[in-house]
């Protein structure tokens, strides 16, 4: 088994960060053969291929994105080591994840609950559109991509896609109208709704539908957070999860006037088939409580 060698681990940050052999050579003060030599003998020591070339310059592979932030950790931890002997610092970890820009934010907070006092993980936290966070999540720059529409999967996708949460829609306003009977208040009060973009849009309006009911519909966004303020306002009644305004529920601000039977919202983690899976993944579909994979070879 090769000793891996420090002096090629610290040669090798400095290529990533430069992104060109040219630009890290000046700054090391080597020449670029030079550097090119003690690059390929890090990757026959690691047995993997740590770049590829596009272009002019140089991309890390996800064997090479690994490589950097074990170094990353060890070059922290001898500075760590230098600055004081006596505390011991254990080496953080990251984990990567990528929400929908429109996610509920008390979703969000309770997927990574898990790790906010842990004190070996660091959480980056990413919104986005779907596409911005699957390029992401293809680019190895995310590690999970939360959204509440499964990407749609092709032959040959690498997306794996795991159900980690149902939660049901209820009809949500000020507590002086509980006990009322569902079909006055959706006839009567004005409503906030889902965006009719949103995936659960179809099925509020069949259910209006088939109570034969025209709503007035106030106020509509696909922002869960913007769903909550005007939830809030007092505007009208809103068709939303509760988890959205759990706080309101909670201080008495706003009540669960009724369960909207058959009415639900599935969330779901998006992660990538990898050859070396971040493990943080992992433990956290775990505490989420991932029901279900679906992928396409």
């Amino acid at each position: 088994m090769h000793t891996l060698n420090l002096h090629h681990l610290r040669l090798f940050r400095a290529v990533a960060r430069d992104g060109t052999l040219t630009g890290a050579a000046r700054r090391l003060n080597l020449s670029q053969s030079a550097l090119s030599t003690q690059i390929k003998t890090l990757e026959s020591t690691l047995g993997h291929a740590l770049f590829e070339r596009r272009g002019r310059g140089l991309v890390l592979t996800e064997a090479g994105r690994i490589a950097l932030d074990h170094a990353e950790a060890i070059f922290r931890t001898a500075d760590d080591l230098a600055a004081t002997l006596r505390e011991r610092r254990t080496v953080r970890k990251s984990l990567h994840v990528g929400a929908l820009s429109t996610l509920s934010r008390n979703f969000q907070i309770g997927f990574i609950a898990p790790f906010l006092e842990r004190k070996d993980v660091e959480v980056v936290l990413r919104s986005g559109t779907q596409a911005q966070l699957l390029d992401g999540l293809e680019a190895l720059a995310l590690d999970v991509v939360l959204t509440n529409h499964p990407p749609e999967q092709g032959a040959g996708s690498r997306h794996l896609i795991h159900a980690i949460a149902q939660q049901p829609f209820s009809l949500i306003g000020p507590p002086e109208l509980a006990g009322q009977p569902l079909r006055g208040l959706l006839q009567t009060r004005p409503l906030i709704l889902p965006g009719r973009e949103s995936a659960p849009r179809a099925a509020i309006d069949a259910l209006l539908d088939g109570l034969a009911i025209a709503p007035h519909v106030v106020a509509e966004a696909d922002d869960m957070a913007m769903l909550r303020l005007l939830a809030r306002s007092g505007a009208g009644l809103a068709v939303i999860p509760p988890i959205v305004v759990q706080d309101e529920l909670a201080s008495g601000r706003l009540a669960e006037l009724a369960k909207l039977d058959g009415l639900s919202e599935t969330f779901y983690a998006v992660t990538l088939r990898r050859r070396f899976p971040n493990p943080l993944v992992g433990a956290a579909l775990e505490a989420a409580g991932a029901t279900k994979d679906r992928s396409e070879s």
